[in-house]
C-alpha cells in the first residue's frame, strides 16, 4: 500500500489517521505540492485533479480523502469508523460535507492569509474567515449534544475535523468556554494514538 501525500495537506492528514486507527501498514510517497509535483504526468494518471492524497492498494487507485477512507473502511473494517445503521452512516457523510465544503475551507483560507507578510494580510478576510470557523464550532456543540464523538462512536466525521478544529488556535481563534460539548470532544479527540502521531 502507498500513500501519495503533503504532511501539512489537511486531506492527507485525514487518511493518515485513519490509516493508524486500522493499524495499516503502507509506504509514504513524498509529493511536494510547493514544487508542483502533483501536476506531473505521471501524478495526474493517478489523480486527473492534480491533488493528494492518493492511494494505490495493489491494483486499486483512490483519490479523494472521502472516497480513499470509505474504501479502508470497506476493505479493512476493523476497528469500525462507519455506523452499522444506514441513518448513522448518512450523519457521517452529512458531518463530513459539511467540514469538506466549510470548515476546512475557513480553516484554509485563514491559514493562506497568515502566511503573507504581515502588511499585505487582508484583516477584513481574516475576520470574516475566522467567524466562519466560529459559527462551525457552535453548529458542531450542537451536532456533539449528548454524544461523546459525532456519530455517537468515534468515525469518519470526527476524523475529518481534525487537522483543522486541532489546529484553531494557531489559525487565531480560540474555542469559547461556553461550549462545554465541544470543549470535551478535541480533550477526547487529542487522547487518541491515531491523532497524536500527527503532532498537531
Amino acid at each position: 500500500m502507498r500513500l501519495y501525500d503533503y504532511p501539512d495537506c489537511p486531506f492527507a492528514q485525514k487518511v493518515r489517521i485513519v490509516l493508524a486507527e486500522k493499524e495499516l501498514e503502507y509506504e509514504t510517497v513524498f509529493v511536494d505540492l510547493r514544487q508542483g509535483e502533483q501536476r506531473t504526468a505521471e501524478f495526474l494518471k493517478m489523480n486527473p485533479y492534480g491533488r493528494v492524497p492518493v492511494l494505490i492498494d495493489e491494483d486499486v487507485v483512490v483519490y479523494d480523502s472521502t472516497i480513499i477512507n470509505e474504501y479502508l473502511e470497506d476493505e479493512y473494517p476493523h476497528p469500525m469508523l462507519m455506523p452499522e445503521d444506514s441513518a448513522g452512516r448518512a450523519r457521517v457523510r452529512t458531518l463530513e460535507d459539511f467540514c469538506d465544503n466549510s470548515f476546512l475551507p475557513s480553516a484554509g483560507f485563514v491559514q493562506a492569509e497568515l502566511g503573507k507578510p504581515d502588511e499585505d494580510q487582508d484583516e477584513g478576510r481574516l475576520q470574516r474567515y475566522r467567524k466562519g470557523l466560529t459559527d462551525g464550532l457552535v453548529r458542531l456543540e450542537g451536532f456533539l449534544a449528548g454524544r461523546e464523538f459525532l456519530a455517537d462512536e468515534f468515525s469518519l466525521a470526527d476524523i475529518a475535523f481534525v487537522p483543522a478544529v486541532l489546529n484553531l488556535s494557531r489559525l487565531g481563534v480560540e474555542v469559547d468556554p461556553r461550549l462545554r460539548n465541544v470543549t470535551a470532544w478535541l480533550s477526547r479527540l487529542r487522547q487518541r494514538p491515531s491523532i497524536r502521531s500527527l503532532g498537531l
